[in-house]
């Protein structure tokens, strides 16, 4: 792309809104925004773009001023102003007028301003005074103009009648860019607010009623346009973005208003050229020489009128949008690219070249949606008209792949316009798309969102189905489509749906098709009669794909709403469309309720066809079945619907069948009990027919294959309609229960013959608890359904160890369930009479189930089979197994089962992220919402399970080093990240996870005369995960808890343990690293401080020495009294001032002697360094927080230490006082009490009783 910019120095060129006093020329000047002295702030630079180097037409000739000269001189003298008719008197509510005697004083800048922000009053009529104000002082109402322009960018400057004379264009530009405003991003066009919502509509309506008003005088004769523009120009170079984009606007709205000035100047010239050519064809007798005189007069005034246009349209479009349609703001960029498609739209002759269209095809690859929205939008406009689309060919030649590749762009409202266009081309332009090109279109007709989806069903009908289905015309109205264009129509569309291989579900393209041929897809009558007839020559993959855009369209005509997975925008139907979609209704059960028997007799034989067939009675208003006297057509359908029960045994048609009955059984249609009675003699026949084929099987120890599939073949059907209607009455639970029992016991039922009598007992349980739960029911009732219940649970408990894994998962799946079902949960609500029924599973069943989700539910890919099954197998199977991890966390979460048994899911959550981490995320999140500590405990329990078993299968040396320990890392970051951001919220969770994750490290000591680490102990590791979740203090406490701990084991290594070092660093904050020792033990910085006196320190026990110093816990308020202030006596507090500047609390650490680093060598003597100035109340406080449930020993030493620390912090806040020790002042118990709340919750109480009785 050419770089295009004015060179010209603004320096040189004189003031342009300087005016001579006595003529009327004006100097046109560009300003580079090179010369302007900019503050730092909001500015862009100009978006730099490379391209060809080559320029057409309209980019020459860049620096305007001369070009502009030549028409300049011809303006020197004219005729008296032109005035327009204006009102006589202001109207109400507008500004006055201003005087004369106004011009040497500063201008009102916001009058102009304020009523276009307000957009109250007329645009005209504000236009209209403002050139009455300009006529009586042309220099204060041109003033006003400029300062409307610059208030309207958000400048607080303006340009007063001083700079208007002596200071240049870009010297005023330099000015009013140091006085913006520049503290906020804000500026009128993108201000928030509502007073900034229309402004920019009442700004562009504003400048084009200007041009609009002065088309017919001041344009032409003495409005300084050119210096309008020059001002545009200079504003639209700027570095400040207010300026750039709200100038821009503002010239390329003025450009808009001066195209159409033009192109009135040209229809006007085209007039006078026809009257001139039609007089001076007249006979010499006729013609008059004083109107010939006057038409030539007259077409040199319009001539000498369009070069004028032409020049300011010259001077705007090279300083302005050659400039800024590549400017680094995207709404700089669509603002040119909307307003050029405009230009070209309006005044085609001028603009339609590919001098111009060059830009809207370099724009087509900007990286912003709103300009490539822009300019799809501007080219279908110029593709929308035949006869604009003769002079775009070039132009289509070029960009033509950047359009069709834009339908797979990222933005969905993008790749919506350019398949619309693409629909233009295809309409308006034959044969520029291929083949290849419409193929790549093709596709997004299965498209999630409908919009996009849509518009590439609109493509595809007008590529392949108008052309050979188009309606005539006939006497301008259109002919009722024949029945044989529906059926080229329909065979069109299988064609596609079948060759094409790109889905499997018709109604994606139904839903796609529907905008544009929804009535073609509502000829029912052509569908049915092309299933019907009988020489149709459709094989049987068309009569399935048939079949399904039948459903398809019938769904999509009753609901309203486009398939499953489909995003729309809308919420809901209009009134116009729901009137449409209940007519639609009618019509279609109207249609369908007299063939559906007859489609169902003849498709009866195949599963896949009369299954989505039986689904069309979900979309009929059956109330017609009443009103319309259709029951005879009720008892053919019922009749069919019988025979597809006895004739399949596959789960769809089954489902479907046994919906439609259940649609049909509604009590308050007058037909019900001919639907029950049908019904009942179904279930009779299905029931006598299990009756007699049990007993064969009870009896006989062998049944052929036949015996069997029958058997399995009726008890699907009765599983299938117990589903959804009562059998209770036919009381099929005890035959069933026998037939379990024999399989349990014996082994000899066939699997195929167990899954569905499992389901059959299962809603047996069901329906008798339904029966139960709607009245009040006996105690004996209750006992009966809960021995059913536990005997059935039993059952299914056997059925866990079966050989065949499917009739495992349906037990455990029918299991999971109804334990959920008998929870505690079922007498929520006020059914506490159902309190009986209530049951808790033993832990043998727990068991159970847990053992049997490690074994069918986290498998290894390995473990899962051949590797050459087919995707949709695959994805069938992962869904299984999500639905058996589902139903073992539900009976998690809802209390059934023991909440420890969690371990088992929770270990598995980072290695089956991707197949279950949602899973596993939710049940995490709910059981922390239940209960937070256990929930901690039951984490640090899941990386105990995982170290343990690696630990037994690997042995303890390198156990770190392997890949599987990474993993539990890995884990143990997602556990630790899984707490959240409340780290106060947390603390004490975590800490008590750190303490159990220690002791457990440490539980086994190393075997006797060995010199190795105890194995546990890389457990170490994975705790650290945990530390950056601690608090500084507690980080602390937990060293000295560690080396206490370390203390006890009886063994010392020779050189320092890899994960004691490593836990150890975790728990260093980075601020008072301090650098490590030989043995690698961080040691803590040694305290020197001023503070307590000799008295006071000994007054410290020789076990706080052994301590670990605290020094985080929140300051107290800084103390005014100067005594304090003076004295400083207290060492706990200058402890936790740590930090101040004051130089008696200056500390520095003291290395370690020989002594002591050797003996830090050994565990026994694992320990940290004591602040000898004492330690504070909060140190104890936190510290027993963390030892409450060690061992005794610890326990007493730190009450000892509880003790002494009471007694020196009081001695000291007693003596701190300067009056006397028997008072505490307000500060000083505040000081108390401030420590005593950084000190966990369990010793706030002991601490509260200090003040209480020191106050007393």
């Amino acid at each position: 792309m050419p770089t295009l910019r004015s060179s010209s120095s603004p320096s040189s060129v004189s003031s342009p809104l300087r005016r001579a006093s006595g003529g009327g020329q004006r100097v046109l000047s560009a300003s580079s925004s090179s010369s302007v002295n900019m503050p730092c702030g909001d500015r862009d630079s100009d978006q730099t773009a490379e391209g060809d180097s080559d320029s057409l037409s309209a980019d020459e000739g860049s620096d305007f001023e001369d070009s502009l000269r030549h028409s300049v001189k011809k303006r020197a003298a004219k005729r008296p102003l032109r005035t327009t008719p204006v009102a006589k008197h202001p109207k109400k509510g507008s500004r006055m007028v201003r005087g004369h005697g106004q011009r040497d004083s500063e201008p009102p800048t916001s009058d102009l301003f304020d009523a276009v922000k307000a957009a109250k009053s007329d645009m005209q009529s504000l236009v209209d005074e403002w050139l009455d104000s300009y006529k009586q002082d042309q220099d204060a109402g041109f003033l006003e103009l400029i300062n409307f322009f610059i208030r309207s960018c958000g400048c607080k400057g303006n340009v007063t009648s001083e700079m208007f004379k002596k200071m240049s264009n870009s010297e005023i530009i330099r000015h009013l860019t140091e006085q913006f405003n520049e503290d906020s991003g804000e500026y009128p066009l993108t201000a928030p607010g509502p007073s900034w919502k229309k402004f920019q509509g009442s700004f562009c309506e504003f400048v084009k009623t200007l041009v609009y008003q002065c088309q017919y005088s001041l344009l032409y004769d003495g409005f300084p346009m050119d210096n309008l523009i020059s001002l545009l120009t200079g504003l639209s170079d700027s570095q400040v973005r207010a300026f750039r984009h709200t100038s821009t606007l503002a010239a390329m709205k003025l450009m808009t208003s001066l195209v159409r000035v033009a192109l009135q100047l040209s229809l006007h010239k085209d007039n006078n050229q026809r009257q001139y050519e039609a007089e001076r064809n007249k006979g010499p007798g006729h013609r008059a020489p004083e109107r010939l005189e006057s038409l030539l007069e007259k077409r040199k005034e319009l001539q000498e009128h369009q070069e004028e246009i032409e020049g300011m349209m010259n001077a705007l479009f090279r300083g302005v949008f050659v400039h800024r349609y590549r400017d680094i703001l995207p709404e700089i960029r669509a603002i040119c690219i909307e307003e050029i498609g405009s230009w070209m739209q309006s005044y085609s002759t001028s603009f339609l070249t590919d001098s111009y269209l060059k830009y809207i095809g370099w724009t087509l690859h900007d990286k912003h949606r709103e300009v490539r929205l822009k300019c799809l939008k501007a080219l279908k406009g110029l593709y929308g008209s035949r006869d604009l689309t003769a002079r775009l060919e070039l132009f289509t030649s070029r960009f033509k792949d950047r359009m069709v590749s834009m339908v797979m762009d990222r933005e969905y409202d993008v790749a919506v316009e350019a398949v619309k266009l693409l629909i233009l081309i295809l309409k308006n332009m034959e044969g520029v798309l291929t083949d290849a090109d419409c193929e790549g279109i093709y596709p997004v007709v299965y498209a999630s969102n409908r919009a996009l989806a849509s518009a590439a069903g609109e493509f595809l009908y007008w590529k392949l189905f108008y052309p050979e289905c188009e309606t005539k015309m006939v006497s301008g109205r259109e002919r009722r489509r024949s029945p044989r264009a529906q059926r080229t129509f329909f065979h069109l569309l299988l064609s596609f749906f079948v060759e094409s291989e790109l889905h499997n579900h018709a109604a994606y393209l139904v839903d796609s098709l529907w905008d544009c041929a929804g009535s073609q897809l509502k000829d029912w009558e052509s569908l049915t009669s092309l299933l019907l007839e009988k020489d149709q020559n459709l094989d049987d993959v068309q009569e399935s794909t048939l079949i399904e855009i039948l459903v398809s369209s019938v769904r999509q005509a009753s609901e309203g709403h486009p398939p499953v997975g489909r995003i729309t925008g809308r919420k809901g139907l209009t009134p116009k469309e729901r009137k449409i979609q209940a007519d639609d209704k009618v019509k279609l059960t109207e249609h369908l309720i007299p063939l559906l028997p007859q489609l169902l007799a003849k498709f009866s034989a195949d599963a896949e066809k009369v299954a989505p067939l039986l689904q069309l009675l979900n979309y009929f208003d059956l109330n017609i079945y009443c009103t319309r006297r259709l029951e005879k057509h009720l008892e053919l359908f019922l009749q069919q619907l019988q025979e597809v029960v006895v004739k399949h045994a596959e789960p769809t048609v089954l489902e479907a069948g046994a919906h439609a009955l259940y649609l049909l059984c509604n009590p308050e249609f007058t037909f019900f009990g001919r639907v029950d009675f049908a019904r009942s003699q179904l279930v009779d026949l299905l029931s006598d027919r299990f009756q007699q084929e049990l007993e064969e099987l009870l009896q006989s120890s062998f049944l052929d294959e036949d015996e069997v599939y029958s058997l399995a073949a009726t008890l699907k059907r009765l599983s299938a309609f117990y589903n959804a209607h009562d059998l209770t009455r036919w009381e099929l639970y005890e035959p069933c229960f026998r037939l379990l029992r024999k399989a349990v016991d014996t082994g000899e039922v066939p699997h195929q013959v167990m899954l569905p009598a499992l389901t059959l007992v299962y809603f047996s349980i069901l329906w008798t608890l339904t029966h139960l739960s709607g009245s009040g029911a006996s105690q004996k009732q209750l006992l009966s359904l809960k021995d059913r219940m536990v005997a059935f649970c039993e059952l299914c408990q056997s059925c866990l160890s079966d050989v065949a894994s499917e009739i495992q998962e349906q037990a455990f799946v029918l299991l999971s369930d109804l334990l959920l079902i008998f929870s505690p949960q079922m007498i929520v609500g006020g059914r506490d009479f159902l309190r009986p029924l209530v049951f808790f599973p033993e832990a043998t069943l727990q068991s159970e189930l847990a053992s049997f989700l490690m074994d069918h539910v986290f498998i290894q890919p390995g473990e899962l089979g051949s590797h050459s099954q087919e995707d949709h197998l695959q994805i069938e199977q992962l869904h299984q197994r999500r639905r058996l991890l589902a139903g073992f966390c539900k009976l998690l979460l809802y209390g059934v089962l023991e909440m420890d048994a969690a371990s088992d899911v929770f270990k598995h959550y980072n290695k089956f992220y991707g197949d279950y981490g949602d899973i596993i995320k939710e049940t995490l999140t709910r059981a922390r919402q239940i209960d937070r500590s256990h929930c901690s405990r039951i984490l640090l329990l899941s990386l105990k399970q995982l170290y343990t078993e690696l630990l037994q299968e690997q042995g303890p040396q390198g156990l770190n080093e392997l890949p599987a320990f990474s993993e539990m890392r890995d884990l143990a970051r997602r556990f630790a990240l899984s707490f959240g951001p409340q780290q106060l919220q947390n603390r004490d969770l975590v800490v008590t996870l750190h303490k159990e994750g220690i002791k457990f490290s440490l539980s086994e000591s190393p075997p006797t005369g060995s010199s190795g680490q105890p194995p546990n102990l890389a457990f170490l590791e994975l705790l650290a995960e945990f530390s950056p979740r601690l608090f500084h203090q507690d980080k602390q406490l937990l060293l000295s808890y560690l080396e206490k701990c370390l203390q006890r084991v009886s063994q010392a290594p020779d050189c320092p343990w890899g994960p004691v070092t490593t836990y150890c660093h975790s728990l260093s904050p980075v601020e008072n690293t301090v650098e490590a020792n030989p043995q690698g033990y961080p040691r803590s910085k040694k305290r020197r401080t001023e503070g307590p006196s000799r008295q006071q320190r000994e007054d410290i026990s020789s076990s706080q020495e052994e301590s670990l110093q605290l020094n985080s816990i929140p300051p107290t308020p800084t103390l005014t009294s100067t005594a304090i202030k003076r004295r400083q006596p207290l060492g706990g507090l200058e402890e936790m001032e740590e930090g101040s500047p004051e130089p008696e609390l200056v500390q520095s650490s003291q290395p370690l002697s020989g002594n002591q680093r050797s003996r830090l060598s050994s565990p026994q003597h694992f320990r940290t360094l004591l602040n000898r100035s004492g330690p504070g109340l909060g140190n104890r406080l936190t510290r027993l927080s963390l030892m409450e449930e060690d061992e005794e020993e610890i326990q007493s030493e730190l009450s000892e230490e509880w003790q002494d620390t009471d007694k020196v912090m009081i001695s000291k806040f007693m003596r701190s006082s300067p009056a006397s020790g028997s008072v505490l002042t307000s500060r000083r118990l505040h000081g108390i009490l401030c420590l005593s709340l950084s000190a966990p919750p369990c010793l706030h109480a002991h601490t509260c009783a200090l003040l209480l009785s020191l106050t007393n």
